[in-house]
């Protein structure tokens, strides 16, 4: 079986026919508020028999399950963002994303925004924002590094110059 490429995004928009056997135990009651639902959830990483889950600081864990899966649009819950809006026609604002929906009948997530603490009502698609929290990625390394020969004994033979 081939495994998704990790981080990936998508959605639970039908409730398994099978039960909520396929819901960690201890994650029963979080799970439930996320799904059934648009909302756009993010899976991590897979453990060998659940798949690691999280919706803004709500997290849980699923055995692999049907889930409609949706292109990212590197906007996720808890970036900063400004809008950018159409052709200058409302008031632009720095805002925080605290929700993500996909909206089939769009083809797109729209995200919803908060200034401070209060909540942004109107639904934005990723068109109309400018990520400004920056994303911070590891570079591949530029030396190269011996690697240690050791004995059987346990003893470094050579590998490392001091």
């Amino acid at each position: 079986m081939d495994w998704p490429i990790l981080p990936d995004y998508g959605c639970i928009v039908r409730w398994p026919q099978d039960g909520q056997a396929f819901i960690h135990p201890d994650d029963v009651a979080i799970a439930t508020r996320c799904f059934p639902s648009e909302r756009v959830l993010r899976r991590d990483r897979f453990d060998g028999v659940y798949y690691h889950f999280r919706y803004g600081p709500l997290r849980f864990r699923l055995r692999p399950c049907m889930w409609l899966t949706v292109d990212s649009d590197g906007i996720d819950i808890g970036d900063t963002v400004e809008t950018t809006g159409p052709s200058m026609e409302r008031e632009l604002f720095v805002a925080q994303v605290w929700g993500m929906y996909y909206v089939r009948r769009k083809g797109c997530i729209l995200y919803r925004l908060k200034r401070g603490d209060t909540k942004i009502p109107k639904l934005m698609p990723a068109s109309q924002l400018r990520l400004l929290t920056e994303k911070q990625t590891v570079r591949p390394g530029e030396t190269t590094h011996p690697t240690p020969k050791w004995s059987g004994d346990g003893d470094l033979i050579s590998g490392l110059d001091v």
